[in-house]
């Protein structure tokens, strides 16, 4: 019997797929754009205005995908939305504090009188880091299954903590691919630092990973198992190579390449996720409910699967229009 032909099966299925594929989308594209507020304290303010440029036409088409991946584990899994907000409740609230903080001053710093401007700057940094740290939070206790315990929360810091620098490491390679001349070597220098914090937590989410239960640890280490897995530390490791590579030429380098690094930093967070999918699948809630538990009804689904349908082609369709039309460097961002 093909398992795959029952509704309560393959839709499950397919809606994890399609939140898996929202959360991506927007850990990377908003992932820049946060790493590139964690950044401003290293900048000064005419390279703050330019680095504000490089996201200005983004970032509010950036959280969209959030919206939609949250929208998606509410109205597919429900029983698994309300676990997990429940348990993360109080860092979902500093991500949203962070976010308004982020909105807020994003416009007010356009406006605001030239003595009153470093605030908003402030604020914007403050915002950026808040997110960050609380979305590396919030992965930190799902991989360690939403028990709040001091090491998992202290897992959890360490995950914040690495996030940020990752969010921080490709925001430099957006900037790097936006700018030009002396902030554009900048951005080099800050990728090249970056680089480690992002490393140096894969490692750690990848050394905790498996240790988390023995299905996982069969997943990685069981033959044939393995052999499905090997193919994403392999790649990762060269894509880590070749990133360190082009960042010690990208002052020699034709400026017509300058896109690479963002590339290889996203196909390098793609194989990150990439294995924490194979391993976690098929619990949306680790080690306690699967897709297939958690679901909503096929029925449900089903009409829920026709609106997405027409919603995600929409949003894909306005990203891929927006980063078309502002290709290119960043020019002055202006609002009048």
């Amino acid at each position: 019997m093909n398992t795959f032909g029952d509704p309560a099966i393959w839709l499950p299925f397919v809606f994890a797929g399609l939140m898996g594929v929202s959360i991506l989308i927007y850990v990377v594209l908003d992932g820049f754009d946060l790493g590139v507020g964690v950044l401003f304290p290293f900048a000064d303010d005419d390279e703050k205005d330019r680095m504000i440029a490089s996201i200005g036409p983004f970032w509010d088409a950036n959280e969209t995908w959030l919206v939609l991946a949250v929208g998606l584990l509410l109205v597919a899994f429900p029983v698994a939305h309300g676990a997990i907000l429940t348990a993360l409740y109080l860092p979902v609230a500093i991500m949203l504090i962070g976010l308004i903080l982020r909105g807020v001053a994003f416009e007010f710093r356009a406006k605001a009188p030239a003595p009153h401007k470093h605030l908003w700057n402030n604020a914007f940094f403050a915002g950026s880091l808040m997110t960050s740290l609380s979305q590396g939070f919030m992965l930190g206790m799902y991989i360690m299954g939403l028990q709040w315990t001091w090491a998992n929360a202290g897992f959890a810091l360490l995950t914040a903590v690495f996030l940020t620098v990752g969010y921080s490491f490709i925001g430099a390679t957006w900037v790097i691919h936006k700018t030009d001349e002396y902030l554009q070597r900048k951005a080099v220098d800050w990728a090249k630092g970056g680089i480690w914090g992002l490393v140096l937590g894969i490692g750690l989410i990848s050394m905790a990973t498996p240790l988390v239960s023995a299905r996982i640890f069969d997943k990685w280490f069981s033959w044939p198992e393995a052999l499905y897995l090997s193919p994403l530390p392999i790649i990762s490791a060269l894509l880590v190579i070749w990133l360190w590579w082009m960042l010690r030429r990208m002052p020699y380098m034709n400026d017509r390449w300058s896109w690479l690094p963002f590339a290889a930093a996203t196909s390098l967070w793609v194989m990150a996720f990439g294995g924490m999918a194979y391993s976690f699948y098929p619990y949306v809630v680790p080690e306690q409910l699967t897709i297939y538990e958690s679901a909503s009804a096929p029925e449900s689904l089903f009409i829920i699967l026709i609106g997405t349908m027409f919603v995600l082609p929409t949003i894909m369709g306005y990203t891929i229009l927006a980063y078309t039309v502002f290709r290119g460097k960043a020019t002055e961002l202006r609002y009048d």
